[in-house]
């Protein structure tokens, strides 16, 4: 049985299928049978893992096994204690409303890459950093969250799913390495 964690890029699709115009998880892994657990949208980058066995891969991504995961997300403006905890409370998105989650107003993480290409920088709006840990994860969530307490994302890297985390595993955008499974 294979776990493979992989730091998935910016634009880079969570799918081994080719697509016309963005590259895919082809273009970094040549492993063969492995599938990937859960996805991440292109335009977030981060922890993806990928297993050759079908019930750790649902056991990872299935939303019944509420698998947490953590995502720093860069926001604009500076989050105020209100924000905060109205991110951590259920909050009704329009089509569902969130699980409570661990939220955490952090610093820029010393270990985080450069994105390519930057964000957009805005001289008058200032940006700040979350640390938002969620054991659901519907289609586009943390981005609808933030937005949806005035603090839009400007960009998304998955930290950590479960045990496993780029901050314990650092690999650089497009790496990747076999873990043994905890």
């Amino acid at each position: 049985m294979k776990l493979i964690l992989f730091n998935k890029p910016y634009q880079v699709m969570s799918q081994f299928s080719a697509h016309e115009s963005r590259q895919t998880l082809a273009d970094y892994l040549t492993i063969p049978g492995i599938y990937p657990a859960g996805r991440l949208d292109a335009d977030s980058e981060g922890l993806l893992l990928l297993t050759d066995d079908g019930k750790l891969q649902h056991k990872i991504s299935h939303p019944d096994h509420k698998e947490a995961k953590t995502y720093l997300v860069q926001v604009e403006g500076y989050p105020q204690q209100e924000q905060l905890q109205r991110l951590r409370a259920p909050l009704n998105l329009g089509d569902f409303i969130t699980q409570p989650c661990q939220v955490q107003h952090i610093l820029a993480p010393e270990w985080l890459w450069a994105r390519t290409p930057p964000i957009r920088e805005r001289a008058q709006i200032p940006t700040s950093w979350l640390a938002i840990t969620l054991k659901e994860g519907k289609n586009r969530q943390v981005r609808r969250m933030t937005g949806a307490v005035g603090l839009p994302t400007l960009r998304l890297i998955r930290s950590a799913i479960g045990p496993y985390s780029l901050s314990t595993h650092p690999l650089l955008p497009g790496e990747w390495v076999e873990v043994k499974i905890e």
